[in-house]
């Protein structure tokens, strides 16, 4: 794995972050962020915002599930507005929605690159290479 990947590097778009437990009824508050928290949206899928601004058509919300191998993971998806209807992406990695997000707003980025680096310095989780 390449040293000292940082956000904005191509390299970061293949980092996910990988929770050491799932996300529940019981725990899910433990990982607000700021004035936000998660909700549950579907059966094992937590969601919360990220990113939204009046004045951009952009937005980005942190999405909480498990993955086909067991592993809780913490992913993003975009918010997509069609008309009166909202809904959400598919999931994209940690790193490539947050390397996204620099493009609208890097210090936004910098502040959720470290929410996450705080659980990894909790022992809450860490970040995993994705192979392409």
């Amino acid at each position: 794995m390449e040293d000292n990947i940082k956000l904005g590097n191509p390299v970061f778009d293949n980092m996910l972050f990988v929770l050491d437990r799932p996300v529940t009824e019981e725990n899910h508050k433990d990982y607000r962020f700021e004035n936000e928290e998660l909700l549950q949206i579907s059966e094992g899928i937590w969601a919360m915002p990220a990113y939204m601004k009046n004045d951009d058509d952009f937005s980005l919300f942190f999405i909480i599930t498990e993955i086909d191998n067991g592993q809780t993971v913490l992913a993003f998806s975009t918010g997509e507005k069609n008309g009166s209807d909202f809904s959400l992406s598919n999931p994209i990695l940690t790193g490539k929605g947050l390397n996204l997000l620099t493009a609208y707003d890097k210090d936004r980025a910098a502040s959720i690159l470290h929410f996450i680096n705080q659980i990894s310095k909790a022992a809450e989780g860490n970040w995993r290479m994705v192979e392409n």
